[in-house]
Order: structure tokens, then C-alpha cells, then sequence
């Protein structure tokens, strides 16, 4: 329903997004001051509903001043914000955008945090979004031990992407309680934290909530939980 309505307005105010891109885009040398980066950050927003009435229309030339964007931004606000543009719409010029980006901030953690993040909590339109999260738990500057980088791709899956996480083959769930467990085998406080994804799940409707409740149930029969994860799931089951 969300991304249906992003999608509605995107289009139907086309015209206004245009001119909010064209009168903010520019904003001389980089600023942190809170008008220039009100500015940057409504350039980027009236960017990527461009790029999504672009995705119904089937306009190529939005998508194509994105990537010119983010080959010309001047910061590093701008080009992630073209680049989420083109990943928010699911464009294929997104991937070597991408590529492009590891490249140049592989070295910058926060940065990569960001870069991870965006792909794990981007609009679910195939369930395509659960399998790139196992790629990028495969990606050489993942690890998950990690706590930030942990959180950039498993806690933007599973607790900021509910249309990704709530699958109706409960494979989200498989995945949450698979992490669970294994965080807690060296990070209790991590994996607290991620259970609580599900500690709501009794105001799912069905499928979710039973399978939901499975995913719990499943977490909270393993034995040698730590503490802090058997207090979370005891309590989600006994709410």
C-alpha cells in the first residue's frame, strides 16, 4: 500500500517534483548548514519519486539525469541520493551504480554501512529483496560480527523493509530466526534487539501470525539461549 501510494504521487505530481529537483539541486560548495542540507535532501526526494513515475511510464530520462547526478554530485549526499534514487525505482542502471559507489567508499565504514543498507531495506516488488540480503551477507566487506555492518543489512531487512520481511512463505521468519540464534552465540545484546522484529506478532494477520509464532517457538526451544534473547522471546510469547 505504501509504495502504491509513493507511486500514485510520484505521478501525479510529476510536474511539481520537477521543479522542487530543478530549484534545489543546486547549492554551491558543500554546506552542513540546515538550508543547504534541507535542500539536498529535498533534491533527493523529488529525485526518486522522478525516477519511480519514471518506472510506471517507462520515461528513460529521469533515471538517466539520476546516474548523471551521481557520476557529477560534488558530495557525497548527493551522489547517495541519486543512487538511492535508482534503487528505490528498482532501475537497471542502478547495479553498476552501485558497483561504482562500493568503489569508491570501500574504505569509509560508515559509508558502506549506508551503501549495505540501502540495498537491504529497498521496496520488495518480487521477493527479490531476501535473496540480495543473502548475497550481500556473502559480500567480502560483510561480516557479522560486525555489529554496524550487521545491523545496516539484517535490521534493515528485518525490522525497516516489513513488505520484504513479511513473506507469505514465512521465509523472512526463517531468516530472523536463523540470525537470531547465531548472533546470540556471541553478541546477546545484538540479538535481543533483532528479536524484537517479531515481538508484535500477535497483531499480524494471517498467514503471518502463525508462522510468526513458529519463528519465536523455534528461537525460544534452542537450548543454551543467552539471557537477554530468552527474556524477549519468553515475553513475546506470553504477551
Amino acid at each position: 500500500v505504501r509504495e502504491a501510494m509513493r507511486e500514485q504521487l510520484a505521478q501525479a505530481l510529476h510536474a511539481d517534483w520537477a521543479i522542487a529537483f530543478d530549484a534545489n539541486r543546486h547549492t554551491g560548495a558543500y554546506q552542513p548548514d540546515p538550508v543547504s542540507t534541507g535542500r539536498r535532501a529535498l533534491a533527493g526526494m523529488a529525485l526518486t519519486m522522478l525516477c519511480l513515475a519514471a518506472r510506471s511510464s517507462g520515461d528513460a530520462v529521469w533515471p538517466g539525469k539520476a546516474l548523471q547526478r551521481f557520476k557529477e554530485a560534488s558530495n557525497m549526499t548527493d551522489r547517495f541520493n541519486a543512487l538511492s534514487a535508482l534503487v528505490v525505482s528498482g532501475n537497471p542502471l542502478a547495479r553498476n551504480a552501485l558497483a561504482r559507489f562500493h568503489a569508491m567508499f570501500q574504505h569509509e565504514a560508515l559509508v558502506l554501512d549506508k551503501w549495505f543498507a540501502l540495498q537491504a531495506g529497498a521496496p520488495d516488488r518480487s521477493g527479490q529483496i531476501l535473496p540480495a540480503v543473502h548475497e550481500l551477507m556473502a559480500h567480502p566487506d560483510f561480516s557479522l560480527k560486525n555489529p554496524n555492518r550487521a545491523r545496516s543489512v539484517i535490521f534493515s531487512y528485518c525490522n525497516a523493509n516489513p513488505g520484504a520481511f513479511h513473506r507469505q512463505d514465512a521465509a523472512g521468519y526463517k531468516f530472523w530466526s536463523e540470525r537470531v540464534t547465531e548472533i546470540d552465540g556471541f553478541n546477546p545484546q545484538v540479538a535481543a534487539r533483532l528479536a524484537r522484529a517479531l515481538d508484535r506478532w500477535k497483531n499480524l494477520a494471517e498467514p503471518y501470525r502463525s508462522a510468526a509464532r513458529e519463528a519465536i517457538e523455534r528461537v525460544a526451544a534452542k537450548p543454551g539461549l543467552s539471557n537477554d534473547l530468552r527474556e524477549v522471546v519468553t515475553r513475546a510469547l506470553a504477551d
